[in-house]
């Protein structure tokens, strides 16, 4: 039986694709979890763009293939599978060939799953991690694609590889919709700010930019000075400290839910 450590906290969970997963690592160990979707992520509205991105990798059109979220991946493979199954195989193949560079895990994790691996992971899974990686590498004339996170188009990461003089193709199977409730997002504000959450636990971006967009700011900002902070890994709390909101607990070196879980577990403890 798993140990009562978190009995008598309440965390705030607004994770989306893998809430329920996540809610239920937390209820294990005794937390009350209150569920608030944030960001909803939605396939490209338009698929076209996507296929023919798919279509020219097929012919090899790609020597490089920088994958920034697992998300993306899953979503290029289910855009597939919608639109063109004969497609898949020769997707497959390809992706087997070209140079894999991704992010972070979850990437990694992906790929995985289909029986391949990262061929270069970034020490810190960030733009300036991937950056930092692809840094000593010759990429003269590599005609290099990059997955990208959401639609943000990532102007630094594609300014240095033109400058690194590769040749950059984008492609963006996903979109983040943000379609939970204004009002239930308030009221997990109003909540936190009347200081009954005792946890937040931020997996993505996009998730602390929505609450503050949501807000009003002011609010936000209360609720999150009352509440404890948990981000999954340094992109989030980088976002986290543009907010001028400060992070208590993350994992040190391995950013998924569970590692966040156990820095969760750990740090209650000592506050």
């Amino acid at each position: 039986m798993q140990d009562q450590t978190l009995t008598g906290r309440t965390v705030a969970v607004p994770e989306s694709r893998e809430l329920d997963v996540f809610a239920a690592m937390l209820e294990r160990r005794g937390a009350q979890v209150i569920r608030c979707p944030l960001i909803a992520i939605l396939d490209a509205p338009d698929p076209q763009p996507v296929l023919e991105w798919i279509e020219a990798f097929n012919r090899g059109g790609c020597d490089d293939l920088i994958l920034l979220t697992g998300e993306g991946l899953r979503r290029l493979l289910s855009c597939i599978e919608r639109n063109t199954p004969s497609l898949r195989s020769d997707f497959l193949a390809r992706l087997a060939a070209v140079r894999k560079i991704t992010r972070g895990p979850k990437p990694a994790r992906v790929l995985r799953e289909l029986g391949l691996r990262s061929d270069l992971a970034a020490q810190e899974p960030t733009t300036q991690g991937v950056i930092a990686a692809l840094r000593s590498l010759d990429l003269t004339g590599r005609r290099v694609s990059v997955q990208l996170y959401g639609t943000e188009p990532n102007a630094v990461l594609i300014d240095f590889l033109c400058s690194a003089g590769a040749e950059v193709r984008t492609v963006a199977p996903y979109i983040y919709a943000n379609h939970s409730a204004d009002d239930a997002v308030r009221a997990l504000l109003q909540q936190m700010a009347g200081g009954s959450v005792d946890v937040i636990a931020f997996t993505s971006s996009p998730q602390v930019e929505r609450l503050f967009a949501v807000g009003p700011p002011e609010l936000a900002r209360a609720a999150l000075e009352r509440t404890l902070v948990a981000a999954v890994g340094p992109v989030v709390a980088e976002v986290l400290a543009r907010h001028r909101v400060a992070v208590r607990f993350m994992p040190q070196d391995s950013f998924f839910m569970k590692p966040l879980t156990s820095a969760i577990e750990a740090g209650v403890h000592v506050e």
